[in-house]
């Protein structure tokens, strides 16, 4: 019988993406992925270290899967990621339970702890790998909507942010060999393909200049792709855009008008304190521009509250400015004072209960703007892509219009009639919530049956992205 492996991924989509590697791994040596600790014989965590609540995320499952050590099958267990990659000596020593820690860029050296052969501490430096096309991955969610990344690490200098440390400097993959894993997910029957890096607007810079090619050109060429329905771009930085690209968000009919650009403030003096590379004049020319270039635009956004020495005067400049720009989504988040960031290092720390507060309010805010923006969308006929069968509504199925990405910006629920899970399919907009839209499946030719009344819950799932 084979060997069985389980795993539990947390933090972002990249590391999803990671963590889709590491099953690819583990299948190419043999081993059963099960989806309970308790058959498995090795368990893998890919751990999340960005922020302070991700990091106790990340020890509290470490040591909740270490009981499976004393008490289930498990014989070895792997931490990998960001948390290790952070804290390889920290976690080594206070952690007997951990058999191997792998860093942000091991994956492929899980080969050698499945065989055997492997000494406990694997962490490398971040900037050894980048993934190529020919790495196993296996897809752990939907095969209709899949990410693909373009790049590894960061070259940006954000004063709260240590993924440049966690994950080394930008390192671009190849076109080609996008495009080919790309050609390799639609084969499998991806329709939706959302582009992720952590600086997405920077990709290519790095690479030499005969190796260059335009974040706009490929854009262009993934979405060629015969059988390819949506093109899905996330993390863009908040810079100037160049025209192409701006021309493939209003007019190609599979790159859809959705822009994911985390701001994080809207202050001059926070946006300097942040090392953000820009004012707030530049900000908002470029909100402005995406709104009037891009008709039917989508824009994502998150904020960071509570940062060393936002002021009222600060947080009200924020509040002001989400007021005036009116986004579809925003992601809010409490500043995490993390020590190896120079933000740690400056003066005029804000309260906790202030940062919550003023999450608290930012937040009801834009759910205000959130409501009104889908209440407007009743009566609307939208395209849909199904995801199958809501877990939250009996006999509902679910899925997602354009300006709804995966898992952070709310579902349409739909009623009516009946599709298969990874199709699109034209929905009449019947009720609204906060986050959520219900909608009638239109079926051409018949009147639509009564839809079900169906009750949507009163918060959605805002806020689950951070770049």
């Amino acid at each position: 019988m084979a060997s069985t492996i389980h795993f539990v991924s947390l933090g972002c989509v990249k590391n999803r993406v990671d963590s889709e590697v590491m099953l690819g791994v583990a299948r190419s040596e043999g081993y059963q992925v099960v989806e309970s600790p308790e058959l498995a014989e090795v368990i893998v965590v890919n751990t999340c270290g960005f922020i302070g609540e991700a990091k106790k995320e990340s020890i509290a499952t470490i040591f909740e899967l270490a009981e499976y050590k004393r008490q289930g099958s498990c014989q070895k267990l792997v931490v990998t990621g960001c948390l290790s990659q952070r804290y390889s000596s920290e976690l080594a020593a206070e952690m007997a339970e951990v058999d191997h820690f792998l860093g942000s860029s091991d994956m492929l050296r899980l080969a050698e702890v499945l065989r055997g052969t492997a000494d406990r501490m694997l962490v490398g430096n971040p900037a050894d790998w980048i993934m190529r096309a020919t790495d196993p991955r296996v897809l752990t969610a939907s095969q209709a909507s899949v990410y693909v990344k373009l790049a590894e690490g960061c070259n940006r200098s954000c004063s709260f942010c240590v993924i440049p440390q966690l994950r080394g400097p930008q390192r671009s993959r190849p076109a080609d060999d996008i495009l080919q894993e790309a050609k390799r997910l639609v084969d499998m029957g991806a329709v939706e393909l959302n582009l992720i890096a952590q600086d997405t607007v920077s990709y290519g810079r790095d690479l030499a200049r005969e190796d260059r090619v335009p974040l706009a050109q490929l854009t262009q060429r993934l979405a060629d792709l015969p059988g390819v329905h949506w093109i899905r771009l996330f993390y863009l930085y908040p810079e100037a855009l160049d025209d192409a690209l701006l021309e493939l968000f209003a007019c190609h009919p599979k790159v859809v008008p959705y822009v994911d650009m985390p701001l994080q403030h809207a202050s001059e003096a926070m946006l300097q304190r942040m090392r953000r590379g820009h004012g707030r004049d530049r900000q908002r020319r470029v909100v402005e521009r995406l709104r009037e270039a891009v008709p039917g635009l989508t824009f994502r956004t998150a904020f960071i509250v509570g940062h060393p020495g936002e002021t009222v005067q600060d947080f009200d400049e924020l509040c002001a400015f989400v007021e005036w720009a009116r986004f579809e989504h925003v992601g809010v988040f409490r500043y995490s004072d993390e020590e190896t960031t120079a933000s740690y290092d400056l003066t005029d720390k804000v309260k906790t209960r202030v940062a919550a507060s003023r999450y608290g309010r930012l937040m009801g805010q834009q759910r205000r703007i959130a409501r009104e923006k889908n209440r407007a969308r009743i009566g609307q006929e939208l395209e849909v892509l199904v995801e199958g069968p809501s877990e939250e509504h009996e006999f509902v199925l679910k899925g997602r219009h354009a300006g709804q990405a995966p898992e952070i910006d709310g579902q349409v629920y739909l009623s009516g009639g009946e599709a298969s899970a990874g199709t699109f399919v034209r929905v009449l907009v019947t009720q609204a919530s906060d986050y959520d839209l219900v909608g009638e499946i239109l079926d051409v030719g018949q009147p639509p049956a009564r839809p079900k009344r169906v009750v949507l819950p009163v918060l959605g799932n805002e806020g689950r992205h951070w770049k």
